[in-house]
């Protein structure tokens, strides 16, 4: 048993949100926050960690294997989560979420979906799962505890 953890995919427009089970085997998806500021998502997103008993945070970040940019996607989720780390006393840990976004596209053609409908919970889960399983099989850190 680790501990609950909440996944988080940061977009411009929105935060997707999963969660996942106390024993770390699994993730779900919670739901999509639309962007306000960032204290008034900070807190929601802490009220999140506190209603699920949360131990930490797992953020995927956009790695890229393209010719960089001088300011990349990858440097804006860092500032923010640099931003969120002065706001909760809960550690975060990033996490690769390369491709999670097509793949959440077809998770969401399976569960018929509207086309238009927000997807951004479907990838913080895969982000989830994608860290829970690397830390089943050791090849991840794990949480440190708050």
């Amino acid at each position: 048993m680790i501990g609950r953890l909440i996944g988080l995919d940061h977009g411009l427009a929105r935060i997707g949100i999963a969660v996942s089970d106390a024993s770390g085997i699994v993730a779900r998806e919670l739901l999509v926050l639309d962007r306000a500021s960032k204290q008034e998502d900070f807190a929601k997103i802490n009220q999140i960690a506190i209603e699920h008993n949360a131990i930490a945070f797992i953020v995927g970040i956009p790695y890229s294997d393209a010719p960089e940019e001088q300011y990349t996607q990858a440097d804006k989720v860092r500032t923010w989560i640099g931003r969120f780390q002065e706001q909760t006393d809960l550690p975060i840990i990033e996490w690769d979420e390369q491709l999670t976004s097509d793949d959440a596209r077809e998770i969401a053609k399976i569960q018929k979906r509207d086309r238009r409908a927000p997807i951004d919970d479907l990838a913080a889960r895969l982000i989830l799962q994608s860290y829970l399983d690397a830390l089943k099989d050791g090849l991840a850190p794990p949480p440190p505890r708050p």
